[in-house]
């Protein structure tokens, strides 16, 4: 397995001895995936890895790098709206673009959407954009790369308990309650419900879903 990480190199190593203590093999490289500029070294970065490995492709890609960015469309800048759009489209667009001569015909991506690119709340109108644009993208890539036999579905979460927004639901009573009151299944997600989702998309067991937008929110304002 190969992941990446931003800043936290201390974190990424810790999750790489757990991978490894598994039995299995793993390597974290550094990436900002919101500059495009940097992902030509990355690549090359992954194939080092691989042909250590005794490899020249991967199998799967999920593309999950994200922040949040809380705030209503009068007061929204241009620099934070290009922050958005470099990070959760145009990375998501040029890094799988990169990544693609590695990639195993067969293989599977995953891009990670959000519950917002459905519902309509204030102050998410920036974010939600981004994660729509990810979903028709989603459809673009599977349809481009079927005749290699790559399946593409976005996985769209909902509010969930980690540190992402500042850790707001997860360590925020009042917003958990209320993320808890408008979910059909009474609580707030934990990373637990999201990454079977994810695996089951990677596994041979759903070949056939493709292009496909599934949301893991416990029924988010339904």
């Amino acid at each position: 397995m190969i992941f990446t990480y931003n800043s936290n190199r201390d974190e990424a190593e810790k999750v790489v001895a757990e991978i490894e203590a598994l039995g299995r093999k793993a390597a974290a490289l550094q990436l900002d995936a919101g500059n495009v500029a940097a992902f030509d070294t990355f690549v090359e970065s992954v194939r080092a890895v691989l042909e250590g490995w005794g490899r020249q492709h991967f199998d799967f890609l999920v593309n999950n790098a994200g922040t949040s960015y809380h705030a209503p469309i009068s007061e929204t800048t241009e620099a934070e709206m290009d922050k958005l759009y470099n990070l959760h489209f145009k990375g998501v667009f040029f890094l799988t673009q990169k990544l693609l001569p590695v990639i195993e015909d067969g293989g599977r991506i995953v891009n990670l959407s959000s519950g917002l690119a459905r519902m309509a709340m204030v102050g998410a109108s920036a974010y939600g954009s981004m994660k729509g644009a990810v979903e028709v993208l989603t459809r673009y890539m599977a349809k481009e790369l079927g005749p290699r036999g790559i399946a593409v579905n976005t996985v769209a979460p909902g509010a969930i308990e980690t540190d992402f927004s500042g850790g707001m639901v997860r360590d925020n009573p009042e917003i958990n309650r209320a993320v808890a009151s408008m979910t059909a299944l009474g609580r707030a997600g934990v990373p637990d419900d999201i990454g079977p989702m994810i695996a089951s998309l990677l596994s041979d067991a759903n070949r056939w879903v493709n292009a496909q937008r599934i949301e893991v929110s416990g029924g988010m304002s339904l």
